[in-house]
């Protein structure tokens, strides 16, 4: 197994538009592509930006016959390379929706898929207001695959904020973890860095970020920062705010070097949960 590649983040600032942000998006996969990347991953949302949930169930499709899906398919197989389709909104048999990141081989065949399970409900100082579950069904599988270089555990956006999940991918065998998002502006500028830099370091694992940038539809504001951090926490690249890619030479050793250092996965222990109080209890 080889064990030492190029890894590329595409960051965008996707519209309502998604035959114009596919074909943005392929293009940014070429361009990484050519600068030597083995390996892409792109953003949450990475084809459809809705200014509501209307917008974003009409432009929805099964996961068979999806455009921007068929589209990166074939943009993997005339690059040759693994490519992680952030998240796309794909119809279920019951007509719900779910926010599910594709990995696609060099063949163009899709590996796996993740839904995404903890979805994003919350209304910010700003006046901004998300209600992700009004949109999608929460997923209910946590899902490692393999690469030519590791095994590789998917999760989206918000999951990031739920550090058991990372845990359970890295016991599980994960060694990179990619977390496609389109991470809010306000929150983003306030955790992105610290959430994404503590999920590489407990569970000593690359991470791979491909993020939104700017400005969407119903004056969206996303954070960019699209990162790549080594398992001691180290960022590797960082996009900063505009449109693009960022790339980053990856060596699979540094994973056992980090967890031989702070061996903390073989550390766990059952223990009691508290009981659930609202008192302060005394010291």
């Amino acid at each position: 197994m080889t064990r030492t590649f190029k890894a590329a983040c595409v960051q965008v600032n996707a519209q309502n538009d998604l035959a114009a942000n596919t074909e943005t998006a392929c293009r940014l996969i070429r361009e990484a592509s050519a600068a030597g990347a083995e390996f892409i991953s792109l953003p949450e949302n990475v084809a459809f930006m809705g200014l509501n949930s209307k917008e974003t169930r009409e432009a929805a499709h099964p996961q068979s016959d999806h455009p921007s899906l068929a589209a990166f398919r074939d943009v993997a197989l005339e690059t040759g390379t693994w490519l992680l389709a952030g998240s796309l909104g794909i119809r279920l048999e019951s007509g719900k929706l779910a926010n599910r990141s594709c990995f696609i081989g060099p063949d163009g065949q899709v590996r796996t898929h993740y839904d995404k399970i903890h979805m994003f409900d919350v209304d910010l100082p700003n006046g901004e207001r998300y209600r992700e579950s009004e949109r999608f069904d929460a997923g209910e599988v946590a899902v490692n695959t393999e690469t030519p270089w590791g095994t590789l555990g998917m999760t989206i956006c918000y999951d990031v904020r739920f550090p058991h999940l990372y845990r359970a991918l890295a016991h599980a065998g994960a060694e990179i973890i990619t977390v496609p998002a389109a991470f809010t502006r306000v929150t983003g500028e306030a955790h992105w860095h610290v959430l994404l830099r503590s999920r590489a370091i407990e569970t000593g694992s690359f991470v791979m970020a491909a993020a939104q940038c700017g400005e969407h539809p119903g004056k969206r504001q996303t954070y960019g920062h699209s990162v790549i951090i080594d398992p001691w926490g180290k960022i590797l690249a960082d996009a900063g705010t505009e449109p693009g890619f960022i790339l980053a030479d990856i060596d699979m050793a540094h994973v056992s070097s980090a967890r031989a250092m702070v061996p903390s996965l073989q550390h766990d222990r059952e223990f009691s949960l508290p009981e659930k109080t609202g008192k302060v209890s005394a010291a």
